[in-house]
């Protein structure tokens, strides 16, 4: 694709204006993920590259080569190859994409001027061509290259591409038109002329992350449903990793092809565990889709080597030896990753404990588990073989299954983020958990995390959490902020966040099994009086609103639980209800037997009375037998609404008969449905035709309209294309009990905050315009500070007052005036220009924001109370010159607060609020949102903190102005979103009075904006 005139481009057009070489753009290369999964490099072309382009164009149509030329051009001359390969990054770049070190396309671009000709800046307009290996057309490699290139063209100040494209070539002309950018097309001698305007746009920035999403998940379903599996380090000897994967690969009953691979096996066929055995993944001689390697780490790269040049299309890695043994093990895991990547290969690990997938269709247990879980609606990810190991027991003897389990080990490639993209729109998927010991690219994290939660919960515990380092091998951004901030903006971002391994198990139990309550109130109702009331502390202390414990006394039997559970489900002055149980205790002294299950029985039956349950119910029982184990069993047999989604391949459709449910060793209860059926817990060897369940059925998913996947009664279920719309298919429906009653109170405090941020996330706020706002006064003024003192220093200038009190006024935020009185004299002529009464601050840095010391001294009405004030303030504190006394004019009574806002690295810019002076120092009482805040952001900022009451009229004082002082956060929000050069803005104090605020104190600081990877065009991280 190109205009006509370059048919003989170097012949026929005039040579472009010389322009000096420029250093080679190490900084433009990149690893992305392509629409099927795979991995392609991106870099520039170099001179080096003349012989790869020859064999590339070598290798395309002649169809292509007429659309890009316009004409029959079966091979380039040696003038079109020097053309094509040599370039100054400036005037003339040209990108390619590589696989195996091999081109599969090109993009270049031409600056030309306003008649089409080359031309050097300030030209602002390139031409630009695109040419796609056939075999690689349909990957999304020519989107993929439009994003660097017109991000290489921005920052050599181009601003419109120009490109004439054949009418018949619709996929390029599709590329372009779906890319997201304004444009304009014109029908000009025969070919369609495009014109792109570069400047990014709502539309193009979710485009790409459109593209970014199907291409991380689809790489993550490739690893998740392979058709086949190498095992590439298995012993002939029993034991050892490599051959213990293979014997949990073949006992799960893996539905594909499985090979042994190991470098001794040189004398002929030969098998391991009855499957083929070979000294080589090219020696199977057939495609394999995934190898597991469990080799040394100095063989590691002959594996991959050998596994690229086969087609194999992802590894998982188990050898350690890598970035957590040191130095020489990070540079070792830096050449793994890039050595995988230039095949098109993702990699989980290295030093990973393996991957799971429960589905039916594929039953894939490659990891060291011995036992695979059961079928199941909750997806797992842990950077922790041993936390992975804990998790799966846990939910294991709850009765818990998994869609899919992964621990990723060193995640030197695939992440968290990746399985993210993947679970948002997973259909086996309802529940995400996460274990995390460090956040590699957390503005991408937290950024999946909203967009997941607003159809699935996730829920996440950090470890690592008070080390201040990454655990050895992650590759993390340094931070600044603390950790306390980063969960709150996890929290902001709807993320539930938990501080153990067995809270994220009481919670993902939870979520999994119940609905969403549908606010904080809740029924608590049982036998022991004791047990009500402690539930009933420990829903005051998590902030619901629990209703006066029902006491059944030691005499109720399993009926009136029944029938107490019965009307609490019906009663609509509640959201949720606990049910509290102790033993029975029979005549002689003796708990009977049985109880558990019988009790289990009953509430089973409650639960299936109510017509339409839309509350989540959960037990807290204290020693009761069997209870716990019966309640995890339940089943459901309603049916509910079963999605029209289209199934991935080998996923089980709805029309797909399910596997009986059998009683598997790996647990039973698991749900029926669309690729997670009742079977698929069984061990190899079980009876899969049994047909008979384990424990009777109840009803305990039903419609609840704050749930995805559920229908209201008399509705209509949304578009299916909307994943928050998509209704789940039947699934095991568990009643969750804890033996505690504040582990089930917590659990259920999380689903009720989870469920409140659901509902206003379904509203989200907006980001105020405001008519006085002078952006471009405020941008002049920043350029002329950064700008005075020739190359800025990253680290920042300090605005002087005079600067500081004019780039706020520019967005709207007055500071109250301050004038210096380095003598008492010149104390009492501010004073007088101020007007009294005034107030004397002293402002060394040791004794700034501390009235507590005596350094401030308020409502001197006269000169005479100004001067003593002067002496005494001096005679304690010191002399003037080491005080820097000021005055300023007093402001109406009201309370001190501080709004501040900082860039961090890893996060972005912050906006934090709190009260000013120990409040927020001492005991950390500052709450955080991300910038740009919204209206709902800055409300939620103001009411969020524990002393929030103060503003709000506690005690009988007056409430002050809320409404102002959420302006004034929006406000600075805006001023730190339109100028990332503003890199920390604090404004201490603000006195937010019941008729106003006054500013009185605020300090700004300027630096060089750090670079902003999240709007950049797609890419891995790099290594």
């Amino acid at each position: 694709m190109q205009s006509a005139s370059e048919q003989s481009e170097a012949a026929d057009r005039p040579a472009p204006p010389a322009s000096p070489e420029h250093a080679y753009p190490d900084h433009w290369e990149a690893d992305v993920v392509l629409r099927d999964g795979g991995t392609a490099r991106i870099r520039p072309i170099t001179a080096d590259d003349a012989d790869r382009l020859v064999s590339f164009y070598e290798q395309v149509s002649d169809e292509s080569k007429y659309y890009r030329f316009f004409a029959p051009y079966p091979r380039l001359s040696a003038k079109d190859v020097h053309r094509f390969t040599h370039h100054d990054f400036v005037d003339r770049v040209g990108l390619a994409a590589t696989v195996g070190g091999e081109f599969i396309a090109t993009v270049r671009y031409d600056r030309i001027d306003e008649r089409g000709m080359p031309a050097s800046g300030p030209a602002d307009e390139a031409e630009v061509a695109f040419l796609v290996q056939d075999a690689h057309q349909g990957r999304g490699v020519a989107s993929a290259l439009l994003e660097h290139i017109a991000a290489v063209a921005r920052e050599r100040d181009i601003r419109r591409f120009a490109a004439e494209v054949l009418p018949a070539n619709n996929k390029m002309i599709k590329v372009f038109t779906d890319a997201g950018y304004t444009q304009k097309r014109s029908f000009e001698d025969g070919s369609v002329r495009l014109h792109l305007d570069l400047e990014p746009t709502d539309r193009s920035l979710a485009v790409q992350r459109a593209r970014e999403q199907r291409a991380e998940a689809r790489s993550v379903q490739r690893l998740l449903t392979p058709r086949s599996v190498a095992v590439v380090g298995a012993g002939r000897a029993p034991g050892g990793v490599g051959r213990t994967v293979l014997r949990n690969l073949l006992g799960a009953g893996f539905t594909g092809r499985v090979h042994a691979v190991n470098a001794a096996l040189t004398d002929g066929p030969a098998e391991l565990d009855g499957i083929p055995a070979h000294p080589s993944v090219g020696a199977i001689g057939e495609p394999v889709d995934l190898a597991i390697v469990a080799v040394p780490a100095e063989r590691v790269p002959e594996v991959v080597a050998d596994c690229g040049e086969h087609g194999v299309r992802g590894l998982v890695v188990l050898s350690a030896g890598y970035a957590e043994s040191g130095p020489a093990g990070r540079e070792r895991q830096r050449q793994l990753v890039r050595q995988a990547r230039s095949y098109g290969m993702r990699i989980i690990g290295p030093n990973a404990f393996g991957i799971i997938n429960t589905s039916e269709d594929v039953r894939l247990n490659a990891s060291l588990a011995p036992h695979m879980p059961a079928a199941g609606r909750i997806g797992l990810f842990a950077q922790s073989g041993a936390i992975g190991i804990a998790l799966l027991a846990g939910l294991h003897r709850h009765g818990v299954g998994l869609s899919s389990f992964i621990s990723a080990g060193n995640r030197a490639d695939v992440s968290g983020n990746d399985f993210l993209q993947h679970w948002y729109d997973d259909p086996d998927t309802d529940v995400v958990l996460l274990y995390l010991e460090s956040i590699g690219n957390p503005r991408k994290f937290t950024r999946l995390a909203r967009r997941t939660a607003a159809v699935k919960p996730v829920v996440v515990v950090k470890g690592a959490r008070h080390s201040g380092s990454a655990p050895p091998g992650h590759r993390v951004p340094v931070t600044r902020i603390p950790h306390a901030t980063v969960s709150a903006l996890l929290r902001q971002a709807g993320v539930i966040r938990v501080d153990t391994v067995t809270e994220l198990v009481d919670a993902g139990l939870l979520l999994a099994a119940q609905p969403l309550p549908a606010g904080p109130r809740v029924a608590i109702l049982g036998n022991s009086e004791s047990l009500g009331l402690l539930t009933y502390d420990a829903c005051l202390t998590e902030g619901l609103r629990p209703l006066r414990p029902l006491d059944l006394t030691t005499a109720a039997g399993p009926a009136d639980f029944r029938d107490a559970l019965a009307a609490a489900l019906a009663d609509e002055t509640s959201d949720a209800v606990v049910v509290t149980a102790i033993p029975w205790v029979g005549e002689n002294g003796a708990t009977e037997s049985g109880d558990g299950e019988v009790l289990a029985a009953s509430l089973r039956e409650a639960v299936a009375s109510v017509p339409a349950p839309a509350k989540p119910v959960v037990v807290v029982h204290v020693e009761m037998g069997g209870l716990a184990e019966a309640l995890a069993v339940a089943t459901s047999t309603r049916p509910v609404a079963t999605s029209t989604r289209s199934a991935p391949a080998g996923a089980r459709t709805a029309s797909t008969p399910a596997r009986p449910a059998t009683d598997g060793a790996a647990g039973a209860g698991a749900g029926a449905g669309a690729g997670a059926d009742a079977g698929a817990g069984a061990d190899a060897g079980t009876d899969r035709g049994a047909a008979t369940p384990a424990h009777p059925a109840s009803v305990l998913r039903t419609a609840d309209p704050a749930v995805p996947g559920t229908t209201a009664p008399g509705t209509t279920a949304p578009e299916a294309t909307d994943p928050a719309a998509v209704p789940s298919p039947d699934r095991q429906a568990t009643i969750p009990a804890y033996p505690a009653a504040e582990r089930a109170v917590r659990a259920l405090a999380e689903a009720v905050r989870y469920a409140q941020w659901r509902r206003q996330a379904a509203e989200p706020g907006r980001v105020p315009e405001y008519e006085d706002i002078d952006e471009g006064g405020a941008a002049a003024l920043i350029e002329r500070v950064l700008g005075a003192g020739g190359d800025p220093d990253a680290r920042g200038v300090t605005l002087g007052t005079t600067d500081v009190g004019e780039l706020l006024s520019r967005y709207g935020i007055t500071v109250l005036p301050t004038l210096p009185a380095p003598t008492p004299d010149e104390a009492v002529a501010a004073a007088r220009r101020l007007g009294y009464p005034v107030a004397l601050k002293t402002t060394a840095p040791h004794l700034r924001h501390r009235p507590d010391l005596g350094g401030v001294r308020l409502d001197l009405a006269t000169e005479e109370q100004l001067r003593t004030a002067y002496a005494e303030v001096t005679e304690v504190l010191g002399k003037p010159e080491e005080l820097q006394p000021v005055v300023q004019a007093m402001v109406p009574r009201g309370v001190d607060t501080l709004v501040r806002s900082a860039i961090d690295p890893a996060v972005g810019a912050v906006l934090s609020f709190g009260l000013s002076g120990a409040a927020s120092e001492l005991l950390g009482d500052t709450a955080h949102r991300l910038v740009p805040a919204t209206d709902r952001d800055a409300a939620e900022l103001v009411r969020s903190i524990r002393t929030a009451p103060l503003l709000f009229g506690w005690r009988g004082s007056a409430p002050v102005d809320t409404p102002a002082l959420e302006e004034l956060l929006l406000r600075v929000s805006r001023l730190v979103d339109d100028h990332p050069e503003v890199v920390a803005v604090s404004l201490e104090p603000v006195v937010v009075a019941p008729g106003g605020l006054s500013v009185l104190g605020a300090t700004v600081r300027l630096a060089p904006p750090p670079p902003r990877t999240d709007l950049g065009p797609r890419r891995l991280p790099s290594y």
